[in-house]
C-alpha cells in the first residue's frame, strides 16, 4: 500500500536526509536510489536538468515502487511539476517560489517544496501551501540563520540545499531543519562512475547517522 503523504514526508524527515542526483542515465538512476535506500535514505531527487529526466522519474518510481519516495528538483513552473507527478515524482522541489506550482502539487496531494532566501519569500511560499520551504543557497546564509528565522516563524518547515556536506548539516539539523538536501558530497560522481554501490550505501549510512546524532544532542 503506497504511504500518504504525510507518511512520505515523516519518512523523509526521520532519515534526515535528500538525495539530490543528477544523471543522465535511467540504469544509473536506479542504482543510485537502490544504494542510497539501503543506506536509509528513502528521499530522493531527481533535478529537472538532468538529460532524459522525466523518463528517469518514470523508470524508478516503477522499478523502486515502495523502496523509495521519489521527487523532481530543478522544478521552474506547473506545467513541469504537472508532467513530473504524472511520471510518478511523489514530491517537487523548485529552487524558487512558484505560486501556480504549490497549488497544482496541492491539488494532486503532493509534497511541494519551493525554494526561498529571504523571510518575506519563506512565509510567502508557507502561506500559499508548501511543505517545507527550502532556502537555496543555504551555506550563504549557514545554520544561525535557520534559528534566527525559526524564532519568530516556528511553525514553518525548512530545509537547507547547497553546500551542505557530512560536516555541516548537523548544525543545521541543530538549528531547526527538518531535513537537508545534499548533492555531490552523497553522490560522489567517481563511485557512481566505477560503480561502487555498497560504498555509497556506506556513505548513505553516514550521513543518517551524522543526522541521527545531530538530534540527539
Amino acid at each position: 500500500m503506497k504511504m500518504t503523504k504525510e507518511q512520505q514526508l515523516a519518512a523523509i524527515g526521520e532519515s534526515g536526509v535528500v538525495a539530490v542526483i543528477r544523471t543522465s542515465s535511467a540504469d544509473e538512476l536506479i542504482n543510485i536510489c537502490t544504494a542510497v535506500a539501503k543506506g536509509g535514505i528513502v528521499g530522493v531527487e531527481i533535478t529537472m536538468t538532468s538529460p532524459g529526466a522525466l523518463d528517469a522519474i518514470k523508470e524508478a518510481a516503477s522499478v523502486l515502487n515502495g523502496k523509495a519516495i521519489i521527487g523532481a528538483g530543478s522544478v521552474l513552473d506547473a506545467e513541469t511539476a504537472r508532467q513530473c507527478i504524472l511520471a510518478g515524482a511523489d514530491f517537487i522541489v523548485g529552487p524558487a517560489f512558484n505560486y501556480e506550482m504549490v497549488q497544482v502539487c496541492r491539488r494532486y496531494s503532493k509534497i511541494v517544496i519551493p525554494g526561498a532566501f529571504s523571510p518575506t519569500e519563506i512565509i510567502t511560499a508557507w502561506q500559499a501551501g508548501a511543505d517545507v520551504v527550502k532556502v537555496f543557497p543555504a551555506t550563504k546564509l549557514g545554520p544561525s540563520f535557520f534559528k534566527d528565522v525559526l524564532g519568530p516563524l516556528p511553525q514553518v518547515k525548512l530545509t537547507p540545499t547547497g553546500g551542505v556536506d557530512l560536516q555541516n548539516m548537523g548544525e543545521f539539523l541543530k538549528a531547526g531543519a527538518v531535513f537537508v538536501g545534499v548533492g555531490s558530497s552523497l553522490v560522489d560522481k567517481n563511485l557512481v562512475a566505477q560503480g561502487k554501490w555498497d560504498e555509497l550505501t556506506a556513505r548513505a549510512e553516514q550521513f543518517v547517522a551524522e543526522a541521527k546524532r545531530a538530534r540527539s544532542k
